[in-house]
């Protein structure tokens, strides 16, 4: 009866012990709930914007780039040989919009005014010859000079006070400058050779293919000497950052998921090593339960998806891989 004894208090500890182990276990999945998903698959095709023949393939596949990586490149000889034409036109008019904004120089109006002069003296000139031929028609009563010569004579002196009042007038244009109208169309001419340059290099710069995230090399699909055009991808790219666990929850279970909530999310091959994370989205319709989902339920059951947004930083989760998601009732919103 003695021997007795320690083993009833052996099993009273014992079974005490696993009273309190329950009761603690009830409570942290009162606190906790599990929910099975997979780890979003979020995919870019990437394609260059122009057409070409591709020059230059710098990944892949299974590579990891980052944003702003130079993937593929195209051959932009062409482009770059027109690009110069329309630079070498932009300066031809920014250079003419100039002159006409700085006006006549004192060289071009002093050569106005010597044709002037000139032409004021030839009109003197065939003045003075009409006058004396007049003269000598009146002294000799028309005998001495006959009316053709006069009418020739008044000819050349009314085209002679032509060419000088032409002449008054240039001066003048010449001393005003190019008129606003004029100067407005070549601030116009030169906005147009600009942008036209800027098109060129723009065709350029698209000659080259950037990854537009973090992400990893799925497939490659051309290569150095293929044609290239928007509608033919080069790289298939999945995302990396930000990761997302796409999860279902059952409408008894959606009231207590709140966005913000805290969760980890394991692998089966690492279920020690949780990656943090928290609700990023709730539907707000209902849905057949997917087949790639395990639950215990029946699969035509109604369910909501739920996004959890994970930060990775050591690049533990792969995309598409199923995993175990805990979410921390009581946290969030």
């Amino acid at each position: 009866m003695k021997k007795l004894i320690p083993a009833f208090i052996l099993a009273g500890v014992v079974l005490a012990a696993l009273f309190l182990w329950w009761g603690f276990r009830g409570d942290a999945n009162a606190n906790t709930l599990v929910l099975q998903g997979n780890v979003d698959v979020r995919q870019v095709s990437l394609a260059f914007d122009g057409s070409g023949r591709i020059e230059a393939v710098h990944a892949e596949e299974g590579d990891r780039v980052k944003a702003g990586d130079l993937l593929a490149v195209l051959d932009t000889q062409t482009l770059s040989l027109e690009a110069a034409q329309a630079e070498a036109r932009v300066g031809a008019d920014r250079q003419n919009l100039l002159r006409m904004q700085n006006g006549s120089r004192p060289e071009e109006i002093a050569q106005a005014r010597e044709r002037l002069a000139a032409a004021q003296a030839d009109a003197t000139r065939a003045a003075a010859d009409l006058a004396r031929l007049r003269e000598v028609a009146a002294n000799t009563g028309g005998k001495g000079v006959s009316d053709q010569e006069i009418d020739r004579a008044a000819s050349a002196a009314k085209a002679s006070k032509a060419q000088a009042d032409q002449a008054s007038e240039a001066l003048q244009l010449t001393i005003k400058g190019p008129r606003t109208e004029d100067v407005e169309a070549a601030k116009a001419q030169l906005k147009a050779s600009q942008a036209a340059f800027a098109l060129y290099r723009h065709r350029i710069d698209q000659g080259e293919l950037h990854a537009p995230e973090d992400a990893v090399v799925r497939s490659r699909l051309a290569e150095v000497g293929d044609m290239a055009s928007p509608q033919r991808p080069v790289f298939e790219l999945a995302l990396t950052s930000p990761k997302w666990v796409r999860v279902y929850v059952n409408e008894t279970d959606l009231g207590k998921v709140k966005p913000g909530m805290a969760a980890q999310v394991t692998t089966d091959s690492a279920p020690d090593k949780p990656v943090p994370g928290k609700v990023g989205y709730i539907s707000s319709v209902a849905e057949f339960t997917p087949k790639s989902v395990e639950t215990e339920e029946l699969r035509t059951a109604l369910v909501y998806e739920v996004r959890v947004r994970v930060d990775d930083k050591d690049g533990a989760l792969r995309l598409g891989q199923p995993v175990t998601i805990k979410l921390e009732l009581g946290t969030g919103e």
